[in-house]
């Protein structure tokens, strides 16, 4: 079943089936909970309108530590499988789980500058964070640096498989230490412990930014997928015509 996750068939499904109706999801949802976000949902009693950030932070944060799981098993399903389609889901991800990240940090410091009265502290789940960007920038620069495309990918995935262990200490790092950042409201046991007025836009925030960052998957899966079909075709032709010339007799 998981074998099957990693064949080109199941990427052209998803490619046909999904691509479009998330297009129109994403849309919706991002409009209509950008609006009850930023207009209809209630005000914070003592963040006041600064409470707006968490419908831009939250959703940021989760995808940020998704994100980097699911690369996280397409390195590993890479490995195990020996699926190429496995390393080009973790190589098309990389950039818009940096992305998630840049956003989740910056959105954190705006909003963590009047509810703490500074930019930034170096507590546990704000440091846990700054080093979950750092793996996808060494994860991205590390593709970069080696023209052996196979070494690249495997190494690459060895360093995404290694960075997993961030992901826990992320989520329990408010549990374990003594932070700045306020403990889990909404991924708790016990239930949600916000207002139902703002549960309803995070959740559609969420699911527009999820619907968002799937379609950007998508197209840099296929974009990555014709870059190595025309580098390969063009490979092939150079050693033809090379081949070619070695056999063509002299004048």
């Amino acid at each position: 079943m998981v074998n099957s996750l990693f064949k080109k068939s199941f990427f052209r499904a998803l490619w046909r089936y999904t691509l479009w109706p998330t297009i129109f999801l994403a849309i919706a949802a991002l409009t209509l909970g950008g609006y009850m976000a930023f207009f209809a949902s209630p005000l914070d009693y003592q963040q006041k309108e600064t409470v707006r950030i968490m419908y831009v932070h939250v959703p940021a944060s989760w995808l940020a530590l998704g994100i980097y799981a699911f690369m996280g098993f397409a390195a590993i399903g890479g490995f195990v499988w020996r699926h190429s389609m496995g390393f080009l889901y973790a190589r098309a991800a990389a950039p818009i789980g940096f992305s998630m990240t840049l956003i989740s940090l910056v959105t954190g410091s705006i909003w963590g500058k009047p509810m703490w009265g500074t930019w930034w502290v170096w507590d546990a789940r704000l440091t846990s964070m700054f080093i979950l960007g750092l793996l996808y920038v060494g994860y991205i620069l590390f593709l970069q640096t080696l023209n052996d495309q196979k070494k690249a990918n495997e190494r690459g995935a060895f360093l995404l498989i290694l960075g997993l262990v961030n992901l826990p200490i992320i989520k329990f790092s408010v549990q374990w230490w003594s932070t700045l950042h306020q403990p889990a409201s909404i991924l708790r046991s016990g239930g949600p412990s916000i207002d139902s007025g703002m549960l309803s836009p995070l959740a559609l925030s969420t699911l527009g930014m999820m619907g968002f960052c799937y379609v950007l998957g998508l197209l840099r899966v296929e974009n990555l997928v014709m870059h190595y079909k025309v580098h390969r075709a063009f490979i092939l032709r150079s050693r033809a015509h090379f081949s070619s010339s070695e056999g063509a007799p002299c004048a």
